[in-house]
């Protein structure tokens, strides 16, 4: 995505200029028009996410131009600005969608707050927009998956695997690597975008390298410069990629890791992210069950939706094959509804709400929490909660217990219908208020590489505890608390400033 432009509309050349150079030392781009007619031209161009609009032009009221903009880019975030005569227009404007009003004399913090808040939000949105159209993408993908396991062999298949990885994240280097029993080691099975044919490849040790990690730890593995990370500095040659940025995810076969999936060399060349590695690991659970499974069973095996309801006659084998061929799966559309929940909402209670909302009703969950972790004490606090009126989440649990504890230790996602068979497990942790006992999904939330909290959710329909469910959440949800994040920084910036100002002048 091309970099956030500000396009600033005023009639008077010092405003346009004062405004310019100010967002000019945050490295923010301007882009200035001094009449409504040149705005409309200027705003389209898709990397302008925020417009400062003067409500008095020449030639269009700054009404009539917000209106037009609202029809042509629904996307952009305005800010208005007023004089202390326009504040009839200023309410209009802000009944009608504008993000924000500044009056003039414009105070220069103030104007960078409202232009950094205005900017988070777009690319919050866009960014959803984006995850919305891979989304999509990823459906196609693994239906044509599955309409080609129909009927391909093993090694058709696994090429198969490798090359919708390479669509799905634009990599134009992917591989499948699966355990090789007799050696102990991985063994490559699949390639695309390498000189070398898989045969000729080198065997992997499990435990080294990343891929041989992954499949050791059973956990994806996301790295962004591979240079700067403690775990792959002297493991990964500096010669070897282009890019030194790769994702890898494990392929689990009832808890048991037999291979790994990996990606690398964006073809942008920008580094592999989180999202990326949400959707390469819900492409590695689908793909391990479609290499595990026989053939016949292609559809059943890989078959993400909701049962049919009481009333609704079951498909048969056809209609089934059709409905994944339409993009329907649980995974895609819980992703999808979150993104759309979540991109009309800004203020963080509501964007929570939102978010949990299709997870409480797709996955018949309740409760559905979403846990934040203080950095001073180490405990998750629960910030949000969806208890369908009947049962509720703890307060609290410490960072280091419990199936909770594995989650924000390793960033592992935790699936399970029986928790108290792990180990792990501890009664007082890793369940509800009640401490009733079952099924449980837990899975972290991530924020620039680092963990923030973890999402709990306690289904009440078989079934609906599957690590491809979990991963699914742990990108919907991350994305949600990182919205949340941005602007509660933002509001305490502001509140900052204003702060400061009343101290300046004694009120």
């Amino acid at each position: 995505m091309s970099p956030l432009k500000v396009l600033v509309v005023d009639d008077e050349r010092f405003f346009r200029e004062a405004i310019q150079d100010v967002l000019a030392a945050a490295s923010v781009p301007c882009v200035l028009a001094s009449t409504g007619t040149e705005a409309l031209e200027l705003a389209a161009d898709e990397a302008i996410g925020v417009v400062i609009l003067d409500l008095q032009l020449p030639d269009l009221h700054g009404l009539e131009v917000f209106r037009r903009l609202r029809e042509d880019r629904p996307d952009l975030r305005v800010v208005i600005l007023s004089a202390s005569t326009d504040q009839d227009d200023v309410l209009t404007a802000l009944r009608l969608g504008a993000f924000d009003y500044l009056a003039k004399p414009l105070h220069e913090e103030e104007l960078a707050l409202a232009v950094s808040r205005a900017g988070e939000t777009f690319e919050i949105a866009r960014g959803w927009s984006g995850l919305r159209g891979r989304l999509q993408h990823l459906e196609e993908t693994l239906a044509d998956l599955v309409n080609r396991a129909r009927e391909a062999s093993a090694a058709e298949l696994r090429e198969a695997v490798v090359d919708a990885v390479a669509t799905v994240l634009q990599a134009s280097r992917t591989s499948l690597l699966l355990v090789d029993d007799d050696e102990g080691a991985l063994r490559v099975a699949a390639v695309r975008g390498h000189k070398s044919r898989p045969e000729d490849m080198d065997l992997v040790p499990v435990g080294e390298g990343p891929a041989g990690l992954a499949l050791a730890r059973r956990e994806s593995l996301l790295v962004q410069q591979a240079g700067e990370d403690p775990r792959f500095a002297d493991r990964v040659p500096h010669d070897r990629y282009a890019t030194a940025s790769f994702a890898v995810a494990p392929l689990l076969d009832e808890g048991r890791a037999f291979g790994v999936l990996c990606a690398t060399e964006r073809h942008a060349g920008a580094p592999l992210g989180e999202d990326d590695l949400a959707l390469l690991r819900i492409l590695a659970g689908q793909a391990a069950r479609l290499l595990r499974a026989p053939v016949a069973e292609v559809e059943a095996a890989v078959l993400l939706e909701p049962e049919p309801a009481a009333d609704e006659a079951p498909a048969d084998a056809d209609g089934e094959t059709q409905r994944i061929a339409a993009g329907g799966g649980l995974c895609t559309d819980l992703l999808r509804e979150i993104c759309e929940a979540v991109g009309a909402e800004i203020e963080p209670a509501r964007v929570f709400d939102a978010a949990l909302k299709p997870v409480s009703e797709r996955v018949g969950a309740a409760p559905v929490s979403i846990f934040l972790l203080d950095p001073t004490t180490g405990v998750l606090r629960r910030d949000a909660e969806r208890d369908g009126g009947h049962r509720s989440d703890r307060a609290e649990l410490p960072g280091g217990r419990g199936l909770a504890g594995v989650v924000v230790g390793t960033g592992a996602i935790v699936a399970t219908e029986d928790p108290a068979s792990d180990p792990r497990f501890d009664a007082e942790i890793d369940t509800p208020a009640d401490g009733a006992a079952g099924p449980l999904l837990c899975g972290p939330l991530r924020f620039r590489g680092r963990s923030l909290g973890l999402f709990r959710v306690f289904p009440d329909q078989a079934g609906r505890a599957s690590a491809e469910v979990g991963e699914a959440l742990a990108a919907g949800l991350s994305a949600a608390v990182r919205a949340v994040v941005l602007y509660r920084s933002l509001i305490e910036s502001i509140e900052e400033v204003a702060r400061a100002r009343r101290e300046s002048t004694g009120l």
